[in-house]
């Protein structure tokens, strides 16, 4: 079989023959394996028939990339780094993503000026058509670096342990393993009802607590035992990238759990922001809560949920277990 492969590869130029017999995912197939016949590749360029990468080999690579970042540091004076470097990487992807979606939408929106001013002429049906294509090949590229996005993401959580988020806005993508979705719009969303995809369905359940929080356990069986009575929740978290709130995030993306995620962060400035939120929070009527003990904002969620009668988990410092917590001072003492 080695023999064969060797053989398969004597030329660069045979590498897309040996990667179209190999087997990529079901999102990969459709993002990469059925390209448009003809496509625009830029805007003002003419249409043409362009390639895509090949779909395992699109996969391939992309995960590739991140798990030779963890396994090029791995046990030298750069690991500590390599955590911050796969999340640029995939960060680079969403990025790009979001500059599409841009672009598609605005596109998008000149296709719908034409059509509602119907001419007869031929250069009008040149140009609509145009469009359209345009829009089309844009869309296409879209989907395409969001599967890439979503699958290094991945590969990014199988090798730190923790769930891809981006620093900002939404990342919602029907290959998404555990949608996470900025809280603005997430209520636009919900108040517009045009895009299903940022309308996570479900009863709410909200997780916060302290950005130092050590026994991850603790909480997971706690959701676990949460997910029992409510299996198709979604979770409502206060969008820390450390913490409980990072805990609950890596439970949720977990392959046996794929819940959405709904990270409500800070938005405005001021003493009362964080307070406003809270009262935010509790107007999406979540029908359980799990609360760690941590600052006064904690403090003043667990009474606003407590008033209205809803469900809490609390969780006191003193509850995690010693084990965790020593484990995490020995490590802490490593790094210093």
């Amino acid at each position: 079989m080695a023999t064969a492969i060797r053989a398969s590869v004597d030329r660069f130029a045979d590498l897309p023959t040996l990667y179209a017999q190999m087997t990529a995912t079901p999102e990969f197939r459709a993002a990469f394996g059925e390209p448009l016949t003809v496509s625009i590749v830029e805007p003002g360029d003419e249409p043409g028939e362009h390639q895509m990468p090949e779909p395992f080999a699109a996969q391939a690579e992309c995960g590739g990339v991140i798990a030779t970042i963890f396994d090029l540091f791995a046990g030298t004076r750069l690991e500590p780094l390599t955590a911050d470097i796969a999340w640029g990487i995939v960060n680079s992807f969403h990025f790009v993503a979001g500059k599409l979606e841009r672009q598609e939408d605005a596109i998008a929106k000149e296709v719908g000026k034409l059509a509602r001013n119907p001419d007869v002429s031929e250069v009008y049906t040149k140009e609509l058509e145009e469009k359209q294509l345009l829009c089309q090949s844009v869309a296409e590229q879209r989907e395409a670096i969001e599967c890439m996005r979503d699958y290094a993401a991945e590969m990014y959580r199988a090798q730190s342990g923790w769930p891809w988020s981006p620093a900002r806005g939404t990342r919602a993508s029907s290959a998404s393993s555990a949608s996470q979705i900025a809280a603005i719009d997430f209520l636009r969303a919900r108040k517009l009802a045009t895009r299903e995809k940022h309308m996570p369905e479900g009863p709410i359940v909200v997780v916060t607590g302290p950005s130092q929080w050590h026994d991850w356990k603790l909480i997971w069986d706690r959701l676990d035992a949460i997910k029992v009575r409510v299996p198709h929740m979604t979770l409502v978290t206060t969008g820390q990238r450390r913490g409980v709130d990072q805990i609950a995030a890596a439970w949720a993306a977990r392959p046996e759990n794929r819940i959405p995620v709904v990270v409500y962060g800070l938005y405005g400035s001021g003493r009362k922001t964080a307070f406003t939120r809270n009262r935010k929070i509790l107007e999406l009527a979540p029908v359980e809560a799990v609360l760690c003990e941590g600052s006064g904002i904690q403090a003043n969620l667990y009474q606003l949920l407590r008033q209205a009668g809803i469900p809490i988990h609390a969780f006191r410092k003193a509850d995690q277990s010693t084990d965790e917590v020593a484990m995490a001072l020995s490590r802490r003492r490593r790094v210093h």
